[in-house]
């Protein structure tokens, strides 16, 4: 009896003794992963509107900061599945007691791209885009919501990461611009269209839905042709009482969101622009635009000055 009480206590002193320095050793890989991808984080962030605390937390928790198999063999670092339209490589893996196909890399700097374009760009997660930028908690429910993952405490996962590592101080921070490629980008003009129904003319422009006013159109009479309620198009359009529309204005009929759709990173104001127009080119609200470009309402700005469209502008840029 004595012996194995011994063996137990020894058993114990050993436990002790390894658990602290295991503890130790995921420590020093966790917080090397996340020094080592930060930046990326950030730059993401302002490339896809995804919050950089997110993206990082998801990294840490779907590639075990880096050291699971498909991050180390697939340069896979969040999980994500071949799924259509994926052409690329593939890389069978044992998940969910199932042989599962998962998405090859080149390079990990690809599957952190990839992963921007994956919630970006499918349906299912467009309403994430709609929380505030710094909103992590609404971000990861919203992923669990969505069924990015399929463990029921994979948004608590997620927010404990952030928590733990004060993850969301990188939602403040500003990108590394020679990575992030800022260029400036034209807006895809519009012209007048033809006669018919407003409704076959529906287009498109930064997920929202907008018409171009023709000949003979006004407010009313849209209004009225889309089935709209009477304060909708001024609401969206920011268009102040006593004005009315002219032939070639771009109606949105939806709300305009706080940044411009991927690819659209800044704009180089020419002669005649005006925040306003801006605002309706790319499809963002124009007090949100305002607050990325750090302008008082009301304010223009000169030609020749870039305008951020996504993002926050860095307080030292002109």
């Amino acid at each position: 009896m004595l012996n194995r009480l011994k063996m137990l206590l020894l058993g114990l002193v050993l436990v002790f003794n390894v658990v602290p320095e295991a503890y130790s050793q995921v420590e020093t890989l966790r917080t090397d992963f996340i020094k080592k991808y930060s930046q990326w984080a950030v730059n993401e962030m302002h490339y896809s509107g995804i919050p950089a605390s997110i993206t990082m937390a998801q990294a840490l928790l779907e590639s075990q900061y880096g050291t699971s198999e498909l991050a180390v063999n697939a340069n896979n670092h969040f999980g994500i599945k071949c799924q259509s339209p994926w052409s690329g490589k593939t890389y069978q893996y044992q998940d969910d007691d199932d042989n599962t196909c998962f998405r090859h890399y080149d390079s990990v700097w690809e599957s952190w791209r990839d992963h921007s374009h994956f919630l970006m760009y499918r349906p299912r997660y467009a309403f994430l885009f709609d929380l505030d930028s710094h909103d992590y908690e609404g971000w990861a429910h919203g992923l669990k919501k969505a069924g990015y993952a399929t463990n029921p405490q994979y948004a608590h996962l997620l927010i404990k990461l952030i928590r733990d590592y004060n993850l969301q101080q990188l939602d403040s921070m500003l990108p590394d611009l020679p990575s992030l490629a800022i260029g400036t980008y034209t807006a895809i003009p519009n012209e007048i269209p033809e006669r018919g129904s407003p409704v076959q003319r529906i287009l498109l422009r930064n997920r929202v839905e907008f018409v171009v006013a023709g000949e003979g159109d006004n407010i009313r009479k849209l209004t009225k042709e889309l089935k709209l309620m009477r304060w909708e198009i001024r609401r969206y359009n920011e268009i102040p009482r006593g004005q009315d529309i002219k032939p070639g204005d771009v109606i949105y009929i939806q709300p305009k969101r706080r940044q411009a759709e991927h690819g659209y990173v800044s704009h180089r104001i020419e002669a005649g622009e005006t925040m306003y127009s801006i605002s309706q080119d790319y499809g963002i609200k124009l007090k949100a635009l305002y607050r990325m470009n750090r302008m008082d309402y009301g304010m223009e700005p000169a030609v020749g000055e870039m305008i951020w469209l996504r993002g926050r502008k860095p307080a030292n840029q002109r």
